[in-house]
């Protein structure tokens, strides 16, 4: 439904530089990504951080990072704050939700720091009930699962995505055929695609009609977008 399809730089340009950094996020906008994607987690005082394990060494164990105050995590752990610091406004954003009651706190940061960007904000989880309190705050919100998940029926999972004002689903590449695009379509949901790395799943992705695409590579997943689409939109 989106007539450019975002191209989200999965935990930054993860491929090109150390994942879920500032520098990562920066060069995969600068290599062209429209999106990037990670992972949130609050700390111990409330701070919404960017990683993908959500723990950090300590001195006799690994420590998760709901027991560690920010300044005491590990330089390259960035906060969301920062990202809009250093990467400003002008792309969209996708964050897989970790801790309870840290939607919330991205919604509050961003309408605080960087206001304009709140309608480019993706907030994923894979219960998509729990994203229910996240509603009529400006984010989007997106079912982040499997298919062989949906027992219902993906039928009716979009209906109640509809329903429920769910905006988008997100499911691994391997699931999504175009039949399956153009049902979410019918019930007017955004059809997001996961883990696509190569140039054969990234070229059906795009072409069956994919809203979003996430990808490691960023250089391969822009090649596959000039190729299917045309040249790619700047991120701003």
């Amino acid at each position: 439904m989106l007539d450019e399809p975002i191209t989200f730089a999965h935990r930054g340009a993860r491929a090109h530089a150390p994942e879920n950094t500032l520098e990562s996020f920066a060069l995969a906008l600068r290599l062209g990504a429209t999106g990037l994607e990670s992972d949130v987690w609050l700390t111990a005082d409330g701070v919404a951080v960017l990683d993908h394990d959500g723990v950090v060494p300590g001195r006799l164990r690994k420590r998760p990072i709901g027991e560690v105050a920010r300044r005491d995590l590990p330089e390259h752990i960035p906060t969301l704050a920062e990202l809009y610091e250093q990467c400003g406004t002008g792309f969209a954003l996708s964050l897989d939700l970790k801790d309870e009651g840290c939607g919330q706190t991205v919604i509050d940061v961003t309408r605080d720091a960087a206001p304009s960007m709140l309608e480019r904000v993706w907030l994923c989880h894979p219960d998509w009930r729990q994203l229910l309190p996240l509603r009529d705050q400006g984010a989007r919100l997106v079912d982040s699962t499997r298919l062989h998940r949906i027992k219902e029926g993906p039928e009716r999972r979009a209906a109640t995505l509809a329903s429920e004002g769910i905006d988008a689903i997100n499911l691994h590449h391997s699931d999504w055929n175009g039949g399956l695009v153009a049902l979410f379509h019918r019930f007017e949901r955004f059809a997001f695609g996961w883990d696509l790395q190569h140039d054969h799943e990234l070229r059906p992705g795009l072409r069956m009609g994919l809203d979003a695409v996430y990808s490691d590579w960023v250089d391969r997943m822009l090649d596959a977008y000039r190729d299917e689409i045309g040249a790619p939109p700047s991120a701003g």
